[in-house]
């Protein structure tokens, strides 16, 4: 049933653009996703359940993307910097991974809570994983510097947590009719990684390092 899964955490997904997770209904997903009510449950197990997976699912493919990329046949160095680079790109455009980096929920997406301790496991495999919880943004940020291998983890931890901070920061005090001082702007009118951060962060991995990554901020 992968395909039905799929199709259904497609639909999730889908759903999340045009309106928040609490308004989204199990029935219209199952009929987007051109299954059965019955094979929704199957596989999630409840709404929650959806929202786990959907938000595992999201965690999976960013740490897929960050693999390849880390993996493309380049200087590690460059790579690292296309990693700083794609995760501010991409989460201008996905907010379950904005949040899943940054820790930022709001109201409009599903809550990333585990499965309540002594419930029935799920009978799906990838559903018992999904109900273990996501990792918080700080698990997230180490795996994404472990997948660039002991020489330059703690440098990709660095570029990650600049590219976050990117991420994160509010506009500068513009505008009549736009986000002000200390507002958060909307994803449409965020800029992807500047010339000047991305130089900052290949001047970093440029100095040789032997510190361990446990004393690095």
């Amino acid at each position: 049933m992968a395909h039905a899964r799929d199709a259904l955490l497609d639909a999730a997904l889908a759903a999340l653009t045009h309106r928040p997770w609490s308004a989204i209904r199990m029935a219209d997903l199952a009929a987007v996703a051109r299954v059965s009510r019955q094979t929704l449950y199957n596989e999630f197990g409840s709404k929650e359940g959806l929202a786990r997976a959907l938000v595992r699912r999201e965690a999976d493919t960013y740490l897929q993307g960050v693999r390849a990329l880390l993996a493309a046949p380049a200087p590690p160095g460059r790579n690292v910097v296309a990693v700083a680079e794609w995760i501010v790109a991409r989460a201008a455009v996905r907010p379950i991974l904005r949040a899943l980096l940054t820790g930022a929920w709001n109201e409009r997406l599903p809550e990333p809570r585990p499965a309540r301790s002594g419930a029935r496991p799920a009978p799906v495999p990838a559903q018992r994983r999904a109900d273990a919880g996501p990792p918080a943004p700080g698990e997230l940020v180490a795996q994404t510097a472990a997948c660039a291998g002991e020489r330059w983890a703690a440098g990709c931890e660095l570029a990650v947590r600049i590219a976050l901070s990117h991420v994160v920061a509010p506009p500068p005090p513009v505008t009549p009719g736009g986000a002000g001082p200390g507002q958060c702007a909307e994803p449409e009118s965020w800029s992807p990684m500047t010339p000047a951060m991305t130089r900052l962060i290949e001047t970093i991995l440029s100095v040789e390092t032997t510190s361990p990554r446990k004393t690095m901020p």
